[in-house]
C-alpha cells in the first residue's frame, strides 16, 4: 500500500470515528427514502472480493444498493476496463502498467478485471453508475470519445450514470452528455471544484463530508444541484448526512449501510 493511500484509509477511519462516537437524531421516512447509497468500487475487501469487480458489483446490488461508484483504464490498444490504480501493484502485486499492456494479454493474466463494456451491460439499467474518468494520457481523443459514446449509447445520463472526474478537465473525454450529468469530486479544493460545478452547470459537487459544510451543500442545491458525500460506514455518520440533506452517500461499506438504512425505514 502506497504512504498516501495508508495516510487516507487512517485518516477516513479516524473522522468516521469520531462522528460514529456523536448521537445523531433518526431522519424522518421521507428523507430516509430520499437517500441514495453508491457503492465505493463495489463491496469489496480486497482479500477475498476485490474491488471493481465483477463479484464486488454483484454484492453492493444483492443487498439492495442503488448505485456503485468505478473507474475507467485504457489499455495500450485503447480498450476501456473498470480498475482504479494505472498499475496492478497494490491489489495484485505486480507492477504492470494497464496503459502499456494489450488489452488480451491483460485479460489473459488478470482475468477478474472487467471491461467498461462488460460492467454496462450488466449493471446499466440495474444500478446507478457514478463512473470516474481518471486523469491520464489520452492518445487518440477523437477515437476514445467515440468508444465511450458508443458504450453508453443504451444508457441515459443521469437517470443511469454519471461521470466523476477528480480534474474537471477530463469530462472534455465525454462530450456527448449534458454537463449536468459530469460531477467533478473535490479533496482539499472543494472552494475550487465548487466554483466549477456552479459556473460550469455541472450537476453538482461530491467530496469527503468533513469538508463539504451545510452553507456550501446548500448553494448547489439551490441551483438545482447534487451533493455526493464519502466515506460514511456508521448509523450515526449516516444519520448526520441525511439530515443535512445530501443526495448521494458514498460508502466503502454500502452493504451495511444499506442495511442500517432498510431497517431505519421499517415501521
Amino acid at each position: 500500500m502506497k504512504l498516501f493511500d495508508l495516510i487516507e484509509k487512517v485518516f477516513h477511519l479516524a473522522v468516521d470515528g469520531l462522528f460514529a462516537g456523536l448521537p445523531q437524531s433518526k431522519p424522518g421516512e421521507a428523507a430516509l427514502r430520499r437517500c441514495r447509497i453508491v457503492s465505493h468500487r463495489g463491496e469489496h475487501d480486497n482479500t477475498r472480493v476485490f474491488e471493481n469487480t465483477l463479484p464486488a458489483f454483484d454484492r453492493a446490488r444483492n443487498s439492495g444498493v442503488w448505485g456503485v461508484e468505478c473507474d475507467i483504464r485504457w489499455t495500450k490498444d485503447l480498450v476501456p476496463v473498470v480498475f482504479h490504480d494505472a498499475d496492478l501493484l497494490r491489489l495484485f502485486g505486480d507492477p504492470l502498467n494497464i496503459g502499456q499492456t494489450l488489452f488480451h494479454q491483460l485479460r489473459k493474466e488478470f482475468p477478474q478485471i472487467p471491461t467498461l463494456a462488460e460492467v454496462l451491460i450488466r449493471y446499466g439499467k440495474n444500478m446507478h453508475l457514478m463512473i470516474e474518468i481518471k486523469a491520464e494520457p489520452y492518445p487518440d481523443p477523437a477515437y476514445q470519445r467515440r468508444v465511450l459514446s458508443q458504450a453508453f449509447s443504451t444508457l441515459t445520463p443521469e437517470e443511469d450514470y454519471h461521470f466523476l472526474a477528480l480534474d474537471p478537465q477530463f469530462f472534455e473525454y465525454a462530450d456527448f452528455v449534458p454537463s449536468t450529468a459530469c460531477i467533478p469530486v473535490a479533496q482539499l479544493n472543494l472552494r475550487e471544484m465548487s466554483r466549477l460545478a456552479l459556473q460550469k452547470a455541472y450537476g453538482g459537487v461530491a467530496g469527503h463530508y468533513l469538508f463539504i459544510s451545510d452553507t456550501r451543500m446548500h448553494i448547489h442545491q439551490a441551483h438545482g444541484q447534487k451533493v455526493g458525500t464519502a466515506y460514511i460506514c456508521s448509523r450515526n455518520s449516516l444519520f448526520r448526512e441525511i439530515n443535512r440533506g445530501v443526495d448521494w452517500v458514498f460508502s466503502n461499506h454500502a452493504c451495511k449501510i444499506q442495511n442500517i438504512l432498510d431497517e431505519a425505514i421499517k415501521p
